[in-house]
């Protein structure tokens, strides 16, 4: 490992370039996966059952630290790679001949999402092991810019190349950004743990692992309770809830505004699809740009006016007359959210212990985080009930009822900014 430029790292470089890669390969699988079960199927419910499937390592990927830990990591990243490359390959195979049916669909969405699994903490555990400790923070922040900049650009490139080739085409291209970022991460050089002092016994130590970790995260837990955090944490959850319904039914919006003229031009459903992710990722990217400019704003107050934009402009999306419209006011909404992520991020590692940071931050993303694919199953039930229109302005609640509940809970709508905040104002 080198202390000079993180760009003279090739180990790092690697990694980042891997990283966009497979990056690539998951947006590209998602919105050509979801778009292919639509067509199979025409229904909603179907969409968001697979879909939650997808979104279940919001949920499960605490469940993939221990091997991460335990397993060497360059046969792990490579590994997870091919087998994400070799099994969107079933799908254009199973449509060649003529097999393709809602339970492959399943199969292959269970097989990647348990391979992707281990993505998110291998990214925590492998960085300290190619770059120095000087370098932790460009490389951090390199690698959320690929994370989250480019996703928005492969969710739109999707649905284009769908519009043009089809769906199981793109899955051809998706196994082809696999196998680059299997032949990347193959070339990181990653330093070695120290040996650990004692490994006779490893059911004793396993053992105390287990016991070590959930102390841990009671830990955690103590931390937040009675704290501002709870309720802050709380309409996460519930925004990630309607987020969940609404990446189940974009695909059917998006096919309910097949033939729409832009320009005069009509447009195929699944690009109306992609630029709607795209919207999303846009909007959260540029939200993210401007959140430090926000850190003198009371955060009460701005979570009061954030969620209100994010509310109303969802539901004017849907209301409005032309996809222009509808893209625009749609990727709107999620600017606040991007704000209010780094002032949220800002926030935690200000207010708490470093020595307790990471068991918080895990205790909230697993709280806010497990309703993304509960809301997705809810999603294409209530779609198929009560029709596309009307479940997505029903998510932009989600969001808009956060503003009057703020405003009523003094403590909540009194509370300083981020740069003025202190432990005490947040009951810690």
């Amino acid at each position: 490992m080198s202390d000079g430029s993180v760009w003279r790292n090739r180990s790092f470089v690697a990694f980042l370039a891997g990283q966009f890669a497979t990056n690539a390969g998951d947006s590209l699988y998602t919105v050509a996966l979801l778009w292919l079960t639509l067509q199979l199927t025409g229904s909603s419910a179907v969409v968001g059952a697979v879909n939650a499937i997808l979104l279940l390592p919001w949920l499960l990927q605490a469940l993939a630290g221990p091997f991460v830990d335990r397993l060497p990591l360059r046969p792990l990243l490579v590994g997870s790679q091919l087998t994400q490359g070799a099994v969107v390959l079933v799908l254009p195979l199973a449509h060649a001949t003529g097999g393709l049916t809602v339970d492959v669909i399943l199969a292959v969405a269970v097989t990647l999402m348990v391979a992707s699994l281990v993505m998110a903490p291998m990214e925590s555990a492998l960085l300290p092991r190619i770059v120095a400790d000087s370098q932790l923070s460009r490389a951090n922040s390199a690698l959320a810019t690929v994370t989250l900049g480019l996703d928005m650009v492969f969710d739109a490139v999707g649905g284009a190349f769908i519009a043009v080739f089809g769906a199981t085409t793109l899955f051809l291209v998706d196994a082809g950004t696999f196998a680059l970022a299997a032949v990347l991460f193959a070339t990181v050089t990653v330093a070695p743990l120290p040996e650990p002092a004692d490994e006779d016994d490893t059911t004793d130590a396993d053992t105390t692992r287990l016991r070590e970790y959930l102390a841990d995260l009671r830990v955690g837990v103590d931390v937040l309770r009675g704290t501002a955090f709870v309720e802050l944490t709380a309409l996460t959850a519930l925004a990630n809830f309607t987020t969940g319904v609404t990446l189940a039914i974009l695909p059917a919006f998006g096919a309910s505004l097949d033939g729409a003229r832009l320009l005069d031009v009509p447009l195929d459903g699944a690009v109306v699809y992609g630029a709607m992710l795209g919207a999303l990722g846009i909007g959260r990217l540029v939200g993210s740009v401007l959140g430090p400019r926000f850190e003198t704003v009371p955060y009460g107050r701005f979570s009061i006016a954030g969620n209100a934009v994010s509310g109303l402009a969802w539901l004017a999306s849907v209301l409005v007359s032309g996809p222009a419209l509808t893209v625009g006011l749609f990727g709107l909404a999620w600017v606040p959210v991007g704000i209010s992520g780094v002032l949220s991020s800002t926030l935690r590692q200000q207010l708490f212990p470093t020595e307790v940071l990471g068991r918080v931050s895990a205790v909230k993303g697993t709280a806010s985080g497990a309703t993304l694919p509960l809301g997705s199953l809810v999603g294409g039930v209530v779609g198929t009930a009560l029709g596309i229109e009307v479940t997505l302005a029903l998510a932009a609640l989600g969001f808009g009822l956060a503003a009057p509940y703020l405003a009523v809970r003094t403590p909540l709508r009194r509370l300083p900014s981020v740069s003025e905040a202190a432990p005490a104002d947040f009951g810690l």
